[in-house]
């Protein structure tokens, strides 16, 4: 574990979504003293049935650095557009900049299969973005470039929205955080993002988007003995760190499932 490096970084393709999915466990690492980063692809502009883009846009950034301020969190909006976050190279070294800038330990995505294209191309581009930020030949074009990193970062993808897979199953994951006792936490941060009740009502059937959260930690929780919990799958794929630093962070509040 290195000792010295107690940041993190979580990247979401739009304004709520680490809230929805792993401020729980970014709660438990900001009271163990880790710093924390929240990035956002999209600008939100597409998150509204009834306010223009240029509008609702305001609101969603309003709503995530306020929800970011409560836990203490940097706030970094990558401007982007709803339903147009594409794999390329401009978004991979926009997303490598940032990871060089900050430096994390550890960074937290979207899974590659996900109910629908943004937060899968978001999870794409961090993954890029991780193995290429200690690349010393791999230059970003910033006008500031920060210095490559030493390490390639642990990864970690949070559940599906719900906890499905595009098919509607139900989907394990194999490792599990225990958010019992920061879920009114996680769901304060949630209802920051007040603006997108109505739109999730309309678009996702949700009456309320925080029952929704509070229901998908705890069928997690069900899956490994905690009454709320955060599911997360590592990536241990080839050059990434294999071993599970939530586990030496966290102790008792993290199972690992085979």
């Amino acid at each position: 574990m290195e000792d010295e490096n107690r940041r993190v970084v979580a990247i979401g393709a739009h304004p709520d979504d680490v809230e929805f999915m792993c401020s729980g466990t970014l709660k438990l690492l900001k009271e163990m003293g880790y710093e924390i980063f929240i990035g956002v692809l999209s600008n939100g502009d597409c998150g509204s049935m009834t306010e223009a883009p240029e509008s609702i846009i305001k609101i969603r950034r309003q709503e995530a650095i306020t929800a970011a301020r409560l836990l203490g969190a940097d706030f970094h909006p990558f401007g982007e557009q709803d339903l147009r976050i594409e794999f390329n190279d401009r978004t991979v070294m926009l997303v490598t900049e940032y990871i060089r800038m900050t430096d994390p330990l550890i960074v937290f995505t979207h899974p590659h299969e996900d109910y629908m294209m943004d937060h899968e191309m978001t999870s794409r581009i961090v993954r890029a973005a991780c193995f290429a930020a200690p690349v010393p030949n791999y230059f970003t074009r910033s006008v500031m470039p920060h210095p490559r990193t030493a390490h390639i970062p642990y990864l970690f993808y949070w559940a599906p929205l719900e906890g499905r897979d595009i098919y509607g199953n139900f989907v394990d994951q194999s490792i599990y955080v225990d958010v019992t006792g920061v879920i009114d936490f996680k769901a304060e941060m949630l209802a920051q993002h007040k603006s997108q009740r109505d739109w999730l009502m309309e678009q996702h059937g949700m009456d309320s988007y925080i029952g929704t959260m509070r229901s998908t930690a705890k069928s997690y929780g069900e899956r490994c003995g905690f009454l709320y919990a955060e599911g997360f799958r590592q990536h241990r794929g080839n050059a990434y760190p294999q071993d599970d630093i939530l586990k030496k962070i966290l102790g008792e509040k993290v199972k690992e499932k085979q």
